[in-house]
């Protein structure tokens, strides 16, 4: 309750914190442009994706998934599904209409126990789903964004994110 960020968040009208993280990144790689297509998963509370939605607008679109609830955003299409299973990514690839993302992003975590290597080896778990998802779809000059815990499997996740991609940063 104390943070800067969650008071600015407040202030500035995002649903959290998060939206930070993903404006500093904007601003510094510049990898979301207007008119780009932007997948987000395990967007809720939504900060990705406003954020995304702002930056891609107005020739753009954000769809956005989580397998929880998620509010209504302008220019935010929302599908509610658990992104392990098939229904939900079916129903994601149905609303990308034959077109592949420029950017997919990916803000998700676990619910965490306070078990740090069961909390991250489930974090990363979701993080080479994302990776997949990522491959499968993306147009052939796409990015990805996505948020690792690190951990005793980042250093494989990292190789294989350098075979996959042209381009790796860490931030």
């Amino acid at each position: 309750l104390n943070d800067h960020y969650v008071h600015l968040a407040q202030k500035d009208g995002y649903r959290s914190r998060a939206a930070y993280k993903l404006l500093e990144i904007t601003e510094r790689d510049h990898i979301l442009k207007s008119g780009m297509t932007v997948v987000d998963l395990g967007a809720a509370p939504g900060s990705w994706s406003q954020v995304a939605s702002q930056k891609v607008a107005p020739k753009g679109r954000v769809i956005a998934l989580d397998i929880l609830e998620m509010l209504p955003l302008p220019g935010v299409e929302f599908i509610q599904g658990d992104f392990m299973e098939e229904i939900a990514l079916s129903e994601l690839r149905e609303q990308l209409e034959g077109h592949q993302p420029d950017l997919v992003i990916s803000d998700m975590a676990p619910n965490m126990s306070g078990i740090a290597v069961s909390d991250q080896a489930r974090s990363m778990y979701l993080a080479e789903l994302a990776l997949l998802f990522a491959v499968e779809q993306l147009n052939l000059d796409g990015s990805f964004l996505v948020k690792v815990f690190q951990g005793s499997e980042f250093d494989s996740y990292l190789r294989d994110m350098r075979l996959l991609f042209k381009n790796v940063l860490i931030r």
